[in-house]
């Protein structure tokens, strides 16, 4: 959306309170994140009242506004998008009127229209909202100008149905890019002088696209094509990086493609939710404790030097103490680098809400073990790299010291180094000297 406004000549405001247009990018995976968005609305909703010049409108720490429409009131535009916006697309208009577009899931190639009837004027038409209808499309490139790091969709949408998530319900079902499509996006990116691509998708493993030929490609004959087409194309890129994989789908062919293309990060997130059989088949998972053990060994065999990363739900309805600790013993065999770690709270409309809902405290109380837990594993992995040198992407500047830059290596860790500025954005070598919190400091060899 970003491009599109770009390209037609608008550029990023200073401020949230002098634009002209404002997005607001919405999520639905938990509770939280919906209360956010609707503080965020009401304030949005003053600002708006101000930048209108409305009478009784409340200016505090609105400051910017209020000097930006002192000689004339300059209307905001306000578009929003994303899972929130499709969950309450038919009745999101009426509780939030001062909202002028609401675009849906399926609806963000039409964004172009949007900015058409703003430049026009004809922000109140109902008529130039889009219609929330067809299939879904992917944006020809995801890349923000001047990144080495990017993003390249491969996926929409989920079928797996995990009771506590409302994915399914917002972003519908799985649709996989086409294989030429993505491969025209990684040219794009090689001349934007990308490094490091992450394919996305909510749940990747399953990746079920077409090639040029119309022959069906899955997710590690795509991790293999796009490996060669890299090498042949001598791209920038040489890192690639994929999220989210369900374990339910995490096969062998996928574990060799890996372990053969050094293209391919030998970092794995491999969410696990839970340690325990009887809360993963109650999440319908679709996997057990045993199958997913077995999974990291093969992993561990193949890659000796992969780092894993997980998401761990605590407090599920049902979780019993001994779950509690089947989790946690999980946690000491596999040893995860840094995990993402929250406790269930229901979602509207999902299976697990209607279920005996366990205490908030329990939740808290039994995440906070987790998470200690979890701040013991990744001091011990970061540790024992301590006098590695590995190869690392500078990305910028350190906020704490000008001299010295940040970068990730390609387990996904951060560390800084002093070096020369014009190594921005290139691939350098640094030895790790020290562990400092979650970050390492090196230097470069």
């Amino acid at each position: 959306m970003e491009q599109l406004l770009i390209a037609r000549g608008w550029a990023k405001a200073a401020s949230a309170q002098v634009a002209d247009m404002m997005i607001v990018n919405t999520c639905s995976i938990r509770k939280s994140a919906e209360e956010r968005i609707e503080g965020r609305l009401g304030w949005i909703n003053g600002l708006k009242a101000v930048r209108e010049k409305k009478t009784g409108a409340k200016t505090k720490l609105l400051d910017e506004a209020v000097e930006y429409v002192k000689d004339g009131a300059k209307p905001l535009t306000v578009v929003v998008t994303g899972c929130m916006a499709e969950r309450l697309l038919p009745t999101f208009k009426q509780q939030y009127p001062f909202v002028d577009f609401v675009v849906g899931t399926y609806a963000k190639h039409h964004f172009g229209k949007i900015i058409e009837a703003v430049e026009e004027g004809r922000a109140d038409d109902v008529s130039s909202v889009p219609d929330d209808s067809g299939a879904y499309q992917f944006a020809a490139v995801s890349a923000e100008p001047g990144a080495f790091s990017t993003f390249v969709p491969i996926m929409h949408g989920c079928n797996n149905f995990c009771t506590y998530c409302i994915v399914p319900y917002v972003r519908g079902r799985e649709i996989s890019r086409p294989v030429e499509q993505i491969l025209q996006e990684l040219d794009i990116l090689k001349k934007l002088k990308v490094c490091e691509i992450t394919l996305i998708g909510q749940n990747v493993n399953s990746y079920n696209g077409v090639d040029t030929a119309g022959q069906n490609v899955n997710f590690a004959g795509l991790l293999k094509i796009i490996a060669e087409h890299l090498r042949k194309t001598e791209s920038t890129i040489r890192w690639v990086r994929f999220m989210s994989s369900h374990p339910k789908d995490f096969t062998d062919d996928v574990i060799d493609v890996i372990a053969s293309e050094p293209v391919l990060c030998r970092h794995i997130h491999l969410p696990v939710q839970n340690g325990s059989t009887p809360v993963l088949k109650a999440m319908n998972r679709r996997y057990t404790r045993e199958q997913y053990l077995e999974l990291v060994a093969k992993i561990k065999a193949k890659i000796p030097e992969v780092s894993l990363t997980t998401d761990i739900m605590m407090g599920f309805p049902g979780e019993t103490e001994e779950d509690v600790e089947q989790t946690l013993d999980l946690m000491k065999q596999v040893k995860y680098e840094s995990a993402m770690m929250y406790f269930y709270n229901p979602r509207e409309g999902t299976p697990a809400a209607k279920m005996e809902q366990l205490p908030e405290e329990v939740r808290k109380e039994r995440l906070q073990r987790v998470i200690d837990l979890q701040l013991e594993h990744t001091q011990e992995r970061m540790k024992e790299r301590v006098g590695n040198t590995v190869l690392v992407l500078a990305e910028g500047v350190s906020r704490d010291d000008s001299t010295e830059l940040l970068g990730q290596t390609e387990q996904h860790e951060k560390i800084v180094f002093k070096a020369d500025r014009k190594l921005i954005g290139s691939f350098v070598n640094v030895k790790i000297n020290q562990l400092n919190g979650n970050t390492f400091k090196g230097e470069l060899v």
